[in-house]
């Protein structure tokens, strides 16, 4: 194989261990005429481990518009470049998209290059369900918000998979707990691939108590793993149903939230009524 020219790669690169990159990924990144980078430092790390010299250009969430601009008009002469994260797949919450789809609609050839990815490292060693998964990326930072989106996704049969930062790790699986149920499977995979990865499997109020076992813990880059919930009955909520009834309850005290809920999403009343119990004290109200 051999880098052509005008082309965008979007080259999947490590998690942790720099030397989980494939031989042609490589080639890529020697090869290509300009690498766009979402953090140089990084990305430089990882050219150095393989003695790549190609010329690096920063492209991250505060610049990717005009820097997205200036590579389109290269690459529309002849510049081959290569798009890379800081680990993993590229455009996986990370930025990218507004060069990918700039190249699409100017005709430029796009290749991807594939290889590790921290979402499907995660659900291979979890032992849940990968057939159907839900990857829902970062959750909210703020509580209540944070809580809102975990309580659309509560009647979820699929296995959902989250991203999230080491500051918010402990509150986000007690959010997690609080709305999905303490007895719910999960996964935390901890720093993959790295020196001190971890993946431990319990149920989520286990794991609060996990992560608050070692300090060391709750530091590091984390996936988290939940399984999907039950079945449901005929009868049964679904994920709009939460939306209404959530919705309801942001201004109405919950008998009277169930009650409106019930008339707009044809759901029995009762149900309506303990499913809103369970999310008012999931939130601290009463």
């Amino acid at each position: 194989m051999s880098i052509e020219s005008g082309l965008l790669y979007i080259v999947a690169t490590p998690i942790g261990n720099l030397d989980d990159i494939s031989a042609r990924a490589l080639q890529v990144l020697a090869e290509a005429d300009l690498i766009a980078a979402e953090d140089t430092r990084q990305s430089v790390r990882l050219l150095r481990h393989h003695g790549i010299s190609t010329p690096l250009v920063s492209l991250h969430r505060h610049n990717e518009r005009e820097t997205t601009a200036r590579l389109l008009e290269r690459m529309a002469r002849g510049v081959s470049v290569a798009l890379v994260s800081d680990a993993g797949t590229p455009l996986v919450s990370d930025p990218g998209v507004h060069l990918v789809r700039g190249a699409q609609d100017r005709g430029l050839r796009v290749v991807p290059i594939p290889g590790a990815s921290a979402v499907t490292c995660a659900l291979s060693a979890s032992g849940m369900p990968s057939d159907r998964f839900v990857f829902e990326g970062f959750l909210p930072a703020r509580p209540a918000a944070r809580r809102q989106r975990l309580q659309a996704l509560a009647g979820e049969e699929r296995t959902l998979v989250f991203f999230e930062a080491p500051h918010r790790i402990l509150e986000s699986v007690h959010d997690m707990a609080a709305v999905f149920g303490a007895e719910r499977r999960a996964v935390i995979a901890r720093e993959l691939t790295k020196l001190f990865e971890e993946v431990h499997a319990a149920a989520l109020v286990e794991l609060q108590a996990w992560l608050r076992g070692k300090p060391t813990r709750q530091k590091g880059e984390f996936v988290v793993v939940v399984d999907g919930a039950p079945e449901r009955a005929p009868g049964d909520m679904d994920a709009a149903d939460e939306r209404v009834l959530s919705v309801m309850l942001e201004e109405l005290p919950v008998a009277r939230a169930a009650a409106l809920a019930a008339k707009l999403t044809g759901k029995k009343r009762g149900l309506l009524y303990q499913r809103a119990l369970e999310i008012t004290r999931g939130d601290g109200r009463r």
